[in-house]
Parts: structure tokens; C-alpha cells; sequence
């Protein structure tokens, strides 16, 4: 299984990285961060008002009373991928903050058997080593109150550093920018553009390794990839409410539209961009324990038999919050891609008001 893992592993690498402009470019920053976020579908663009803001949009930080710190975990494809992000924010004064956070994904350990068999024909299992892909992503987030009531910004500065062994590596760089707006009766809007100057990734190819592995497989690989690739700009367009019933339980509920300038597979689809709503909820008891759920990913799958049907991914999750400690649980798949398997995800959030 690993001997096949390595070989589906060099060449999609070297195969993604032959694209100049990809649908799915750096698809690892967009898997998302916080349980509670992944148990309600991905859909808190509008919502978010704490140190995770810093992902799904940094115009929510300005909410921040105090330092925040923020850890997740999760491991995907029967554990051998593992996804990891740590954040942190700050109030700077009373009317802007900022944060930064941390995402590594990778697959760790995997047997490189391209020299396994020598030059005469012969195996020998002493010429076989590892390595490990990572992807990682490093955002720097500043958020800033407007003049105009209720309204806020904010922008990111990522930094992109892709490794695949000694085989080839690159770094990039890419800008987001985010608005949050909050009405008088409470409803709050939100829009996250994302890559909005496309995100370019530069990658730099170990030659002497490529030239190993050639020829591994009969008309492929033949020419060195290109050197760079650029991720297309993304567009989250989010309304959300949070009901208070009786003063002890409440409901918040959102509604994104999760815009690609691209035509994919998704519900709504054109030549010039493709949308694919996503709905989530959270049942809220005395602002300590939580019930989420969610649905989005609605694509058109193609069946058997040629016709199309419109496939969801639903997604649940619990969280519970005490004196600025805050845990939460999610049981979802990677994000937006429908074809992996379902994870347990995990998360916390510590304020820095429970240390005063």
C-alpha cells in the first residue's frame, strides 16, 4: 500500500505542479480551521468574531476583548494525512487588532522506492528511504473598525511553503481582503474575497531527483513541469442571525454563497463562476453548550447511467464553553471535496481574560 501511496504521490505532485492557473491550486487553505466552524458546514463568513476570524474573515477580529489562542487537529485518509493549525490574536486598541496563524498539512514517512531496483535488474530493499510531503500556510491578519457604524475590515497576507521531499518545493504569496457589516436589529453580513491578486507559487525542482523517475511511467513525465502556478481568487458571501429564546437557549443560523470565478461542478455553475451555498446552524444552551449542524458542498454528480443528481455534504458537531475555555468536536470530511472519507475533528480555544 505505501509502495503505492509513493508512486501516486510523485506523480500527482509533479503533475500539479505542471499548471500555470488551477481550478484547485494550495486546495489545503481552504479545507478551514475550528471544529465548531466545520460542524456548522464552513458557513460562519458573517459570524465570526474571534481569534479563528484570522481565517474565515479577518474583519471579524475587531470583536476580540482579549488575546486569543486557538489549536485543531485532525487526521484524514485512515490517518495517513494529518492537518494541523494554531492561531493567535490580538486587540491592538479599541478600535482594531490583529492575528496570525499557522496551517501545516502533510503525509509523513512515505517510502521512496523509486531506487529500489538497481541498474542490473536486482531489488534490494536498502535503497529505500522516506520522505514527507507538507503543505504550509502562514496569515498575517490586521482588522480595523470604520467610521461608518456596525462596519468592519480586514485583510490577510499569506505565505505559502510547499515541500515534496528533495524532489521539488515553492513558496507563494497571495492577499485576501473581508468587510463584516451589523445592522441595528442585529443581522450580520459578511464577504470574504480570498486570493484576490491569485496566490503564485514558485517552485523550485530538484533536476538530479526528476531525472530518476523520468521514465518511471511510460509517456508521462517526460518534460520538466512548469515553475509556477497561480490560485484563482475566491469570493464567501454570508447573512447570519443569532436568536435569543427565553434568555437561556438561542439559534444562530447562516446562509453562504461560496463563490469560484471557474465552472466546476458545483449546484450552480457558468463560465464565468460557480456557486455553492452552504447552511449552517447553532443550538446554543446558557452560552456554554453547543449542537451544530450543517450542510453544504452541493455538487452535480454524474451517475451510471449518464444522468445527474445533486449530491450534499451534511456535517455535525458539539462544543463546550467555560470561563474562557472552549472545546469543540466536528464530524465532517475534508472540507469541499465530497469523495473523502468522514473525519473527527478537534479543537480549542483559550481566552487570555481567564489568566486576569
Amino acid at each position: 500500500m505505501k509502495k503505492i501511496l509513493t508512486a501516486i504521490c510523485l506523480v500527482i505532485s509533479y503533475g500539479a505542479v505542471a499548471q500555470t492557473a488551477r481550478k484547485y491550486s494550495n486546495e489545503f487553505m481552504n479545507i478551514g480551521v475550528d471544529a465548531a466552524a466545520m460542524g456548522m458546514a464552513n458557513a460562519v463568513t458573517a459570524y465570526s468574531a474571534d481569534v479563528n476570524s484570522g481565517y474565515w474573515n479577518p474583519a471579524g477580529l475587531v470583536h476580540l476583548e482579549d488575546n486569543q489562542l486557538a489549536l485543531m487537529h485532525s487526521s484524514y485518509f485512515a490517518n495517513i494525512a494529518n492537518y494541523d493549525y494554531i492561531g493567535f490574536a490580538m486587540p491592538l486598541d479599541d478600535r482594531s487588532a490583529m492575528g496570525i496563524s499557522i496551517i501545516r498539512f502533510a503525509v509523513d514517512d512515505i517510502l521512496d522506492t523509486t531506487q529500489l531496483i538497481d541498474d542490473e535488474g536486482n531489488i534490494n530493499y536498502d535503497r529505500i528511504s522516506q520522505f514527507s510531503t507538507a503543505d504550509y500556510g502562514v496569515t498575517f491578519s490586521y482588522s480595523r473598525h470604520l467610521l461608518f457604524e456596525g462596519l468592519n475590515y480586514g485583510i490577510n497576507a499569506k505565505v505559502i511553503r510547499r515541500i515534496i521531499g528533495d524532489f521539488a518545493s515553492a513558496w507563494g504569496f497571495g492577499l485576501d481582503a473581508a468587510i463584516q457589516f451589523q445592522t441595528k436589529n442585529d443581522w450580520k453580513f459578511g464577504i470574504m474575497a480570498r486570493d484576490i491578486t491569485t496566490t503564485y507559487n514558485a517552485w523550485s525542482i530538484n533536476e538530479e531527483e526528476f531525472a530518476k523517475i523520468q521514465n518511471a511511467v511510460e509517456g508521462q513525465n517526460q518534460e520538466l513541469p512548469e515553475s509556477t502556478e497561480i490560485t484563482i481568487p475566491k469570493l464567501q458571501i454570508g447573512a447570519a442571525k443569532k436568536f435569543v429564546i427565553r434568555h437561556d437557549y438561542s439559534l444562530l443560523a447562516e446562509i453562504d454563497l461560496n463563490v469560484r470565478f471557474a465552472e466546476t461542478n458545483d449546484v450552480i455553475s457558468t463560465s464565468f463562476a460557480s456557486i455553492n451555498p452552504a447552511l449552517g446552524l447553532e443550538f446554543g444552551y446558557i452560552d456554554m453548550i453547543y449542537l451544530r449542524g450543517g450542510l453544504g458542498n452541493f455538487q452535480n454528480e454524474l451517475q451510471l447511467d449518464n444522468s445527474k443528481r445533486v449530491g450534499f455534504q451534511p456535517s455535525m458537531g458539539v462544543g463546550f464553553k467555560y470561563k474562557g475555555i472552549q472545546v469543540d468536536y466536528a464530524f465532517t470530511d475534508i472540507g469541499d471535496q465530497s469523495v473523502a472519507l468522514y473525519s473527527n475533528v478537534f479543537s480549542l480555544k483559550l481566552d487570555f481574560s481567564i489568566f486576569r
